[in-house]
């Protein structure tokens, strides 16, 4: 059975492992399983991009969102 986790959680977990916090004690304190530790942690990494800091989960949605826009272009010029 899946457990569901809140967004402040997440952020807990990955706070304390930015600060230094060994991620075995993390993992052992909150009940996680490394998988999920690890997919917090990946989401949470954050990338300099142009002087600015965004998170690959930023990056994601934001190719997520490029797609989608992109898609929508493509039907637009093919009413045109």
């Amino acid at each position: 059975m899946s457990k569901q986790y809140t967004d402040e959680l997440k952020a807990i977990v990955v706070e304390l492992y930015k600060s230094g916090k060994p991620a075995s004690e993390i993992m052992r304190e909150y009940g996680l399983t490394s998988s999920t530790f690890y997919k917090w942690t990946k989401a949470k990494a954050e990338l300099a991009v142009d002087g600015q800091v965004v998170t690959t989960e930023e990056v994601r949605r934001l190719k997520k969102q490029l797609a989608q826009l992109s898609l929508e272009n493509d039907i637009l010029d093919r009413l045109h």
